[in-house]
């Protein structure tokens, strides 16, 4: 696993090497265990998180928390867009030395990721702050032109809290950047992955089966391109984790992406289901759902069986059945009975 070995815990090319030819004894049952069965649990904690976070974040007056929606042209110029990227990346790494683009590329994952981890922890953080605590507002804006004609390119509102939540992430941020940490690469990918599914919106069901299409075929023809490379955009768990404990280096890997874009429908199927509570409470009769599951599903089951017409010509009894014997007399069986 070459990919791997910058995220062990010593820092990249420090792993000792194990057998003749330097290659790592194979993992341990408990160990693949182990290791795939916490990919599993972190691929689904920022889908969870994220698309609750997405509803709130839907509803938000703040700019700052605005989502990101993706129209159908963005969803089918997605791949074309991604595969010209991770083209690019790859002649880079056929041109410049892997050494600068990896320090390129874990720089620009120092910077977004201290971001992405802040505004993932700020919301749990400010349960945390006493009443008292001397909390400011503060406003990032940018704007272009003057006038009629400005127009707004960057515009953030923060507080004080939320500078104490990125000083937070910041210590987070050097530990990576001089350890090349598991942990610390793992903190940083679910917080990308919690803030994708978060900020990311889909417009519609339509739009996603589109992206999530698109992304088949492209994971299809380039997932392999640039193995080698210590790319970051991934969250990693040890397979030898039980044998070396925080010191591992033998990875099981996951790609954001993989997180990501499920997670992305997955938070617009829950925003779908929520919304008919909140919109239509109120104005959409009972009986326009009631009526066609409670006649359609006995008709589906009489097809089936090949008896339609015997459902519609089966009728309750409005009195009780006459007893034979008595039948001349025209006495009925509930007569009888009174009597």
């Amino acid at each position: 696993m070459e990919q791997a070995e910058a995220h062990n815990g010593s820092g990249a090319g420090e792993a000792p090497s194990a057998g003749p030819a330097g290659a790592r004894p194979p993992a341990t049952p408990e160990g693949m265990a182990l290791a795939y069965g916490s990919l599993v649990l972190m691929a689904l904690l920022p889908i969870f998180f994220g698309a609750l976070r997405s509803v709130s974040c839907a509803k938000g007056k703040n700019a700052s928390d605005m989502p990101e929606t993706i129209t159908s042209r963005d969803a089918a110029r997605f791949p074309i867009v991604a595969s010209c990227t991770l083209l690019g990346l790859y002649l880079f790494f056929k041109i410049f030395s892997q050494e600068y683009i990896n320090l390129l590329l874990s720089m620009y994952f120092f910077v977004l990721g201290i971001l992405a981890l802040s505004h993932t922890i700020s919301p749990m953080m400010n349960r945390f702050f006493p009443v008292n605590f001397p909390n400011k507002q503060y406003q990032l804006l940018f704007t272009q032109g003057s006038g009629e004609t400005r127009e707004e390119i960057v515009n953030y509102e923060f507080d004080t809290k939320d500078l104490v939540c990125l000083a937070m992430s910041s210590v987070v941020g050097v530990w990576y950047l001089l350890r090349k940490h598991w942990i610390a690469n793992n903190l940083f990918g679910l917080a990308f992955s919690l803030n994708g599914v978060e900020l990311l919106h889909l417009n519609n069901v339509s739009t996603g089966c589109i992206l999530l299409g698109g992304l088949f075929v492209y994971d299809v023809f380039w997932v392999s391109l640039l193995q080698g490379a210590a790319a970051p955009e991934l969250v990693v768990f040890p397979q030898d984790l039980l044998e070396k404990g925080l010191e591992a280096d033998n990875f099981a890997m996951l790609g954001l992406g993989d997180i990501v874009i499920p997670g992305i429908f997955i938070a617009l199927l829950l925003r779908f289901d929520i919304s008919p509570t909140e919109e239509l409470v109120g104005r959409c009769p009972a009986l326009l759902y009631l009526v066609p599951a409670c006649i359609g599903f006995p008709l589906l089951v009489a097809l089936a069986k090949g008896e339609v017409a015997e459902m519609f010509s089966y009728e309750e009894n409005a009195t009780p059945k006459e007893v034979p014997g008595d039948a001349k007399e025209g006495k009925t069986e509930l007569e009888k009975k009174e009597k």
